[in-house]
């Protein structure tokens, strides 16, 4: 397999834009990544967004996304209380926010949902994201669900176990209200990262996967 390395000095430092539908998105699709991107680099700021939610789940996403972000110089995480599953109804509203966000900065790195996700939340996050960041670049994460939607990702960045099951252990003791799902389990979320690190032949086993729709090479 290709491995490319664009790693730039040390001393430079990222933003991150992390884009979910709901609480717990971004850190199924793309935690373990975030995880590795903070231990590695100087990550100066991250926007992470969440649109559906209540009040219990908001308090459990706010809980989830400080463990992820520690190491972090400055983040803000907001999450808004939409109504699961309508959030194409609010679409005017939601748009809004996007616009808001690319005024406040501009993002090294856009996370997202992936394009053909079936869950209708999932699909209005990515199309706007692509149609608010034209000129970022844009990873599109999977959220895995009943529906059988993975599709076959592009782009991999390789877990070390210890990232996997930190990942793993932060999503099942922050969110408790998801506990009685029949996917949510420990066994999902390592089975999904253990077959995309088959998947790329990762060294240490385990792998998120991405899809990168427009990568420019300068």
């Amino acid at each position: 397999m290709l491995h490319l390395n664009f790693s730039q000095a040390t001393k430079s430092e990222y933003k991150l834009l992390c884009l979910g539908a709901h609480c717990d998105d971004i850190e199924i699709g793309c935690g373990g990544t975030l995880l590795k991107l903070i231990e590695n680099y100087t990550i100066s700021f991250v926007k992470w967004v969440v649109f559906a939610s209540t009040e219990e789940r908001a308090r459990e996403a706010k809980t989830s996304a400080e463990l992820f972000l520690q190491g972090v110089k400055e983040k803000d995480i907001v999450v808004h209380q939409y109504r699961d599953g309508f959030l194409g109804y609010s679409g005017y509203e939601i748009k809004d926010n996007f616009e808001q966000i690319k005024k406040e900065f501009a993002p090294d790195v856009v996370f997202t949902h992936y394009r053909n996700d079936r869950h209708q939340d999932h699909r209005l996050l990515s199309d706007l994201a692509w149609n608010t960041f034209r000129n970022h670049f844009i990873l599109e994460y999977e959220i895995p669900k009943y529906d059988g939607d993975l599709g076959i990702p592009n782009l991999f960045v390789s877990l070390d176990g210890r990232l996997a099951e930190k990942k793993t252990d932060i999503l099942l003791k922050s969110f408790a209200s998801q506990s009685n799902k029949h996917w949510f389990d420990r066994e999902t979320f390592l089975a999904l990262m253990r077959l995309r690190g088959m998947e790329c032949a990762a060294e240490n086993k385990y792998a998120e996967a991405f899809h990168a729709r427009k990568v420019l090479v300068s």
